[in-house]
């Protein structure tokens, strides 16, 4: 696989701010993927940036530990090279944000608790070129399986209204099993959809943390895409806290929006282990299989881009997270279905309702600098 044309070598001076960036602590939650690939690698993207590449980094990275700044940044200078990439159009590229969300819920339906979260069901399957029928979408990597093959899966509308599913006694999806837990508000359930994790308070007194396993396969159409196009509320204007806002003005209209959204995310529960209990600074485990580090994750376009790769994101008009310019090395570790392209990024922000406000807000231009292992550039050197 050969390196991407798109990449633009550059040299560690020409990225602002470098030398005032925390490089400790984007190196520890580079580590926390160094570890991870001992016991899955991660695929390697469409731009070339291959996985094996990072076999010494990761080596090196598992048996040192960095005591300040600059012994962190000696790390990364000493293992990459930087490089920018342009989004698709030539230009800047976009960040946006996201976090995980601390809400109420139930372990059973009660008069509040009403909508669920639900687990993979088990007629959904994997589509992919050696299954896709004739015809079939090619975006769609989920579908139903049936006894003629595979058909597009249920979406979000159709769940929702109880969709019956051929072959299972007629039971819907609340005859099944599936609900993980019950929330008290839809729109509070749609998006920890768009967050794809949550951190549930159950009312039995534990903490339940859920995390995306699978979706239902179409399109993903933001909300705030859509009452913009309705002319209700200015494109400029669109943020979380807007579109929430609208929500709670226009109660009635809420399924005829959120419907419109085809796309439907199902979950698992992480074990107690498995969502890093023992630091609860932490986020969720994301789609590269570690917990999400909060100003130091960032999910990219998976086609694109390899999971474990650092990239320093240069947004001077960003201020949300600590009043400055941001400019922060970050560390691949998850995707979603709105993240497209080879300069987007999604950012985590952490956890609970402070993190959502800095999320919600997050639509900024930045330049991506990807770091690249020093033996796919050539001449780079040692």
């Amino acid at each position: 696989m050969s390196l991407s044309q798109a990449f633009r070598e550059k040299s560690f001076d020409d990225l602002p701010g470098w030398d005032e960036d925390d490089h400790l602590a984007a190196f520890a939650a580079f580590r926390r993927s160094a570890f991870h690939i001992l016991a899955k690698p991660y695929r390697s993207g469409g731009l070339g940036v291959d996985s094996n590449a990072f076999t010494e980094a990761y080596a090196a990275a598992r048996s040192v530990s960095p005591t300040d700044r600059r012994e962190a940044r000696a790390f990364f200078e000493r293992h990459f090279i930087p490089a920018h990439i342009a989004a698709d159009s030539g230009g800047a590229g976009l960040v946006t944000g996201f976090y995980e969300p601390v809400v109420d819920a139930s372990p059973v339906r009660t008069e509040r608790f009403t909508v669920p979260l639900l687990s993979r069901p088990a007629d959904l399957v994997d589509i992919d070129d050696a299954n896709r029928p004739d015809g079939m979408d090619p975006y769609l990597a989920f579908g139903r399986a049936t006894p003629d093959g595979p058909v597009e899966y249920f979406d979000r509308g159709e769940i929702e209204r109880g969709a019956l599913v051929k072959g299972l006694a007629g039971k819907g999806m609340a005859g099944r099993g599936l609900e993980i837990a019950w929330l008290a508000d839809k729109v509070d359930a749609f998006f920890i959809h768009v967050q794809g994790s949550a951190r549930l308070t159950m009312t039995d007194g534990r903490i339940c943390r859920v995390t995306y396993a699978a979706k239902s396969g179409q399109r993903f159409t933001g909300p705030g895409k859509i009452l913009s196009e309705l002319g209700e509320i200015p494109l400029e204007a669109v943020t979380m806290q807007s579109v929430r806002a609208w929500f709670k003005a226009h109660p009635e209209r809420i399924d005829e929006i959120l419907w419109r959204n085809r796309s439907y995310i199902f979950f698992r529960e992480i074990s107690a282990s498995e969502a890093a209990v023992d630091d609860p600074e932490l986020g969720p485990i994301a789609a590269a299989k570690v917990p999400l580090t909060p100003g130091r994750s960032v999910a990219v376009d998976r086609l694109l881009h390899t999971f474990g790769t650092p990239f320093y994101i240069d947004g001077p008009s960003l201020t949300a997270f600590d009043n400055k310019p941001f400019r922060r090395l970050m560390i691949a570790q998850d995707t979603g279905s709105a993240i497209t392209g080879p300069a987007r990024g999604d950012l985590f922000t952490g956890t609970g309702d402070a993190a959502g406000e800095i999320a919600g807000v997050i639509r900024n231009p930045a330049d991506f600098y990807t770091l690249i292992p020093r033996r796919l550039v050539p001449g780079a050197g040692r």
